[in-house]
């Protein structure tokens, strides 16, 4: 279970790390999702703050396994609360979201396994 954790949490790490990335650069698509589900535009550098915070804790897990069951907890949700603010607004182009959703609850769960 360690191996698929490792795979699943450092996959993981990297998409919120680059996600991170992008919102503090603020780049366009992640800007106009954001304006969707009405994020304020001050909000970005805080949620960017918790998609890197995320990432480290999750790559810190692979040694220290309660702050990988607590990065995964928080990313998993994270991203329960971006499907709902979708959902909030009747956006439906909910699915990155979802599948981020689904895949740090997957991390979480490879993480209290192994």
């Amino acid at each position: 279970m360690f191996i698929a954790y490792a795979v699943v949490g450092t996959l993981l790490a990297l998409v919120l790390a680059a996600s991170a990335t992008f919102t503090l650069q603020r780049n366009d698509q992640i800007v106009a999702s954001m304006q969707k589900v009405r994020v304020p535009d001050s909000w970005l550098p805080r949620l960017a703050g918790l998609k890197a915070a995320g990432a480290i804790g999750l790559v810190a897990g692979l040694w220290v396994t309660p702050l990988g069951v607590a990065a995964a907890a928080g990313v998993t949700l994270y991203f329960i609360g971006a499907v709902i603010s979708h959902l909030r607004v009747k956006d439906y182009e909910l699915a990155p979201a979802a599948a981020l959703a689904l895949v740090a609850a997957a991390a979480l769960a490879l993480r209290i396994l192994s």
